[in-house]
């Protein structure tokens, strides 16, 4: 599956969700993990809709991820880390520190973050990637 398949099969999964589109936004506007083989085998799970079994879908497992990420068995830099624990935050409701994952975020992940909060309150920023 191509990264382009990926994150429509992801958006489509999250559809109609506002934090788990943008928890799942803001992990695809980073671009980094959808890329990574470690992560798409290991968090990823893809099917077809079961409304008309057509439709690819994908659903990322954030516990999972959370839980390879603080064993250190995910290694990433720490603007990836922290993208990563604020989009399972937003999608999938796994407490972070914010304190500790904003601070040095540069300023494209920021400007991410906060259309994901707006996104995730039920504000999509229109032509923004966030659906």
């Amino acid at each position: 599956m191509t990264a382009y398949d990926l994150t429509a099969a992801l958006r489509a999964c999250a559809a109609g969700i506002y934090p788990l589109e943008a928890g799942v936004a803001l992990l695809i506007s980073n671009s980094t993990f959808i890329h990574r083989p470690d992560f798409t085998s290991r968090f990823i799970t893809t099917g077809t809709s079961i409304s008309n079994g057509t439709t690819l879908m994908a659903d990322i497992d954030w516990d999972a991820a959370i839980t390879a990420l603080n064993a250190g068995d995910l290694p990433c830099s720490g603007g990836e880390r922290r993208v990563l624990q604020l989009s399972a935050s937003l999608a999938g409701g796994i407490p972070v520190d914010l304190r500790d994952a904003v601070t040095s975020l540069d300023d494209s992940n920021v400007a991410r973050l906060v259309t994901a909060i707006l996104h995730g309150s039920g504000k999509r920023p229109e032509n923004s990637g966030y659906r």
